[in-house]
């Protein structure tokens, strides 16, 4: 056998993002999404030749977009896209933009119908600027997409030499390289100069073994907002968003998971209206518990997810038929 055909074939889909994109100016890591030029998966293969030493491309078009303009549409139909070319390869590697890459890993972590790894990668620079980390990542996220340890994790997210599960990862710097992090169980494992290592596993469910893989594309995503805390909120944006029509409302609430007085009665009014109702942090980390006064007036503990990602778990579940019950659980399981 030669090392050609040893090597694993992995589809590789482009959605944009600063890996895929020139900036005008060697130095400039700033103006380049107005300024740049957004190049399709073809021609980011062009500039890392190198992929051939780690894989097999296979490389599957989508729409090179700037990730702030990804969201629900955007995800169903990357979840399309994925599922139909999965059984044909050894991985997919998606090409993302920072911005959301940890929202869109996420559905794709609690929806997808397929057992094969399937690893987010974007960077921090774009791909033609001094000290550019474009390259190396997208080289470190096909090695670990090829690698047969990559296989139950669910969908993983790659930068920086590190190996994060979409559940837990999160942004925690505007432009520096290690900005990614899982602030409250640490990477998944690593990738180092002679491969990709996995140290741990979360034992938190995740598709294709999960409730939320049952829902269908084309059942349409709830409205779900996210209220952010801050001292002395009167609750006008939690009546407005009820107002708009979102099925679900996220608090992200002073630490420890706490909302203004009167945001509290802007909450329960939402819950008289039959509007889901989620409680969580603006914090960085830490677990909501079920604490008796969210118990006792419907309200739906966060558990250990990011105000975004709560978002998009309730958006599911509420897709799913789920009432306030069904919903504890899903909070709780994943």
């Amino acid at each position: 056998m030669t090392r050609m055909q040893a090597l694993p074939e992995i589809a590789l889909i482009g959605c944009g993002g600063t890996i895929s994109t020139l900036a005008a100016d060697p130095l400039d890591t700033i103006d380049y999404p107005e300024t740049g030029e957004r190049l399709d998966v073809a021609a980011v293969l062009e500039r890392v030749p190198l992929v051939e030493r780690f894989a097999r491309i296979k490389a599957v078009p989508f729409r090179a977009t700037g990730s702030s303009a990804f969201g629900p549409t955007e995800w169903q139909d990357l979840r399309a896209a994925i599922e139909a070319v999965a059984p044909t390869v050894d991985g997919v590697v998606v090409l993302h933009g920072t911005a959301t890459i940890e929202e869109t890993a996420f559905f794709l972590h609690m929806t997808l119908r397929t057992g094969t790894p399937v690893v987010l990668v974007g960077s921090q620079r774009p791909l033609n600027v001094v000290s550019s980390d474009a390259a190396m990542n997208l080289l470190a996220a096909l090695r670990v997409a090829g690698s047969p340890d990559a296989r139950g994790h669910g969908v993983l997210v790659v930068l920086n030499d590190e190996i994060h599960s979409a559940r837990d990862v999160v942004k925690t710097s505007n432009y520096r390289l290690q900005t990614f992090a899982s602030p409250l169980y640490g990477p998944l494992g690593y990738i180092e100069g002679d491969g990709a290592y996995f140290a741990r596993r979360s034992l938190r469910r995740h598709a294709p073994d999960s409730a939320p893989a049952a829902w269908q594309a084309d059942a349409p995503l709830p409205r779900v907002d996210v209220v952010y805390s801050v001292a002395g909120n009167d609750g006008a944006l939690i009546d407005a968003a009820c107002d708009e029509g979102a099925r679900g409302i996220v608090c992200a609430g002073l630490a420890p998971g706490l909302p203004s007085p009167l945001e509290r009665k802007a909450l329960l009014r939402a819950s008289e209206r039959g509007v889901a109702v989620v409680q969580t942090s603006r914090a960085h980390s830490g677990t909501i518990p079920a604490r008796r006064w969210l118990a006792e007036h419907g309200i739906v503990a966060g558990s250990d997810f990011t105000p975004q990602k709560c978002r998009i778990l309730l958006m599911l579940g509420i897709a799913l038929g789920y009432d306030t019950d069904g919903l504890r659980e899903l909070f709780a399981t994943h």
